[in-house]
């Protein structure tokens, strides 16, 4: 092969056409890669049949140099797991209802093209990506990503009863409705599970979660300890009881969690107050959980259906995100 006809670099962009501005996206990234150099880039469009994963892979086969994702929290989890292990750096594009991965990597949410120009002039982190395998009533088994986190039970059914039409109009906020409607209905299951050790545990939930990042919407701190780059995977066993319990648990998690632990002041009341029996959190690397009949299961806002089992795992540096120079990393 000559020096011409040697390929040039080129950036692939994996997008969902549904939920993005496709005609400046594509724009955009058209000028960023002639200005830097490179060939012009390739697009791949996400499908019903395909919410990204086959498509990612399309494009890693095609050479691409870099891949970005543009659709919402479904499309970039999708493609991160086409993209885990593979080293090629990759771009979320903040386009979605949640944008949960995103302001876990404290991107800017409003700007689509100055993470289009960090792929050029920016730098790389790897982070952790969760892997969860799924065991079906009829003993099959799939296993598929998540960037964020991995839920079951009353976390699942919010996310199935959240309406598509009020995501498009009022955004994340939909999901409060969603609650709303599981929450009548909403019973505790038993689970037995293991982290780690091996040790069984068995109790009654209403949820578990199984998260690689803990920042939600409105700077709600689900999980506070959870880190993106230390290879561990925060768990949350959620068990309120009557009506006193889910005031307990809103208060952990928004007030405590997020305002809090924010101060010193805050995490001295915190250590006099003790443990709030209505949410604990656990920490690991696998965590096997079994269920006594189908649980509803969900990863990083997309419903997966109902499982008996679930095995999640964190993959330490799974992939290697691209951040704008000079990007904080200190508080992944």
């Amino acid at each position: 092969m000559t020096a011409s006809e040697t390929p040039r670099t080129h950036a692939a962009l994996v997008l969902n056409p549904v939920k993005v501005d496709a005609h400046r996206l594509r724009t955009a990234l058209l000028t960023l890669s002639e200005d830097h150099g490179w060939a012009p880039p390739r697009f791949y469009e996400t499908r019903v049949d395909d919410p990204g994963q086959l498509i990612t892979r399309t494009a890693l086969d095609d050479g691409a140099s870099a891949v970005l994702a543009a659709g919402g929290d479904g499309t970039v989890r999708a493609a991160a797991e086409a993209m885990a292990g593979t080293g090629i750096p990759f771009a979320v594009i903040p386009s979605g209802t949640g944008n949960l991965f995103a302001r876990n990597l404290s991107l800017p949410l409003a700007r689509p093209e100055t993470m289009m120009d960090a792929v050029f002039t920016g730098m790389t982190h790897p982070v952790d990506i969760g892997w969860a395998k799924l065991t079906r009533e009829d003993d099959t088994e799939t296993e598929h990503a998540f960037v964020v986190l991995a839920g079951m039970g009353l976390d699942a059914d919010m996310i199935a009863n959240t309406k598509t039409e009020l995501k498009k109009s009022v955004g994340w906020v939909a999901y409060i409705d969603g609650a709303a409607r599981s929450l009548p209905g909403a019973k505790p299951f038993r689970v037995v599970y293991q982290i780690d050790d091996g040790r069984l545990h068995s109790t009654k939930v209403h949820s578990m979660l199984f998260a690689n990042c803990g920042a939600l919407p409105a700077g709600i701190a689900l999980m506070p300890d959870a880190s993106l780059d230390d290879g561990r995977m925060d768990i949350a066993v959620i068990q309120p009881t009557g009506p006193l319990g889910w005031l307990g648990l809103w208060r952990k998690v928004w007030w405590d969690n997020s305002v809090l632990t924010r101060s010193r002041a805050g995490r001295r009341v915190l250590e006099r107050r003790g443990r709030n029996a209505s949410i604990r959190y656990l920490h690991g690397h696998v965590a096997e959980t079994a269920m006594v009949a189908p649980t509803s299961i969900e990863l990083d806002g997309d419903a997966f259906g109902a499982a008996v089992r679930m095995t999640c795992r964190i993959e330490q540096g799974g992939l290697r995100i691209v951040l704008p120079s000079g990007h904080d990393v200190s508080r992944f």
